[in-house]
């Protein structure tokens, strides 16, 4: 196979962030309601059980969040103005959760390019969200086409924002390789359409049976 391209996600492969049970906590601190990181890890799981991001789209993106969010804190307990709480956390969310660059990935990118290979980003974000974490990061530069849910409507694993992907980097499936954090949005979506995948696993905590990387510059053996 000649590789010609590399698709990346965004979050938890190039970026960090503090956790999703930090960043609630920090945002709901200040408006005086003080809950623990576990109790708003367990309201988060019972959330996700009702709500499905994949199916949510560009127009209803703020309505989405702000039902997601006010499901969780009326789960942790908290029973006055949680509609007004849950559109903070979304309008406070970049500024409480202090995103940063992977050590490895400028240099990953650099060496990448370097090889003459295309560079797409494939994110389950907003166009918003996407351009607020690419400017503070100054990453837009690195790559050839930046699709997220504004480009086609659509989220991983959908079938339809991998494709949009590799239609706009001019290239086949069997040409691109994936890098992702996910099984189910990232590996198994980006398979499914006969691109190679491979799990990101910094940590050596995903199961086994999965092509892996321990560290982005991995990837360079494998293109």
């Amino acid at each position: 196979m000649t590789v010609k391209a590399v698709l990346l996600d965004l979050g938890l492969t190039l970026t960090r962030t503090a956790s999703f049970p930090e960043i609630y906590r920090r945002i709901l601190a200040r408006f005086g309601v003080t809950v623990s990181v576990e109790d708003i890890l367990s309201a988060q799981k019972a959330t996700e059980n009702e709500f499905d991001t994949a199916e949510y789209s560009t127009e209803v993106r703020k309505e989405f969040w702000t039902n997601y969010n006010a499901s969780v804190i009326q789960k942790l307990g908290v029973k006055e103005n949680t509609v007004f709480l849950a559109s903070q956390i979304d309008e406070l969310w970049w500024e409480c959760s202090h995103v940063q660059l992977f050590e490895d990935v400028e240099p990953t990118l650099g060496a990448l390019k370097a090889k003459g290979l295309k560079l797409g980003l494939v994110s389950n974000g907003f166009k918003p969200d996407i351009e607020h974490v690419l400017g503070k990061l100054d990453l837009a530069k690195w790559f050839d086409t930046i699709v997220c849910i504004d480009s086609c409507n659509c989220a991983k694993p959908d079938k339809r924002i991998f494709l949009y992907a590799l239609k706009q980097l001019g290239v086949k499936a069997s040409e691109a390789v994936f890098v992702g954090d996910s099984i189910k949005y990232d590996y198994e979506g980006a398979s499914a359409v006969g691109i190679k995948p491979f799990l990101i696993d910094r940590e050596g905590k995903l199961p086994k049976g999965y092509d892996k990387l321990a560290s982005l510059t991995d990837l360079l053996a494998q293109v």
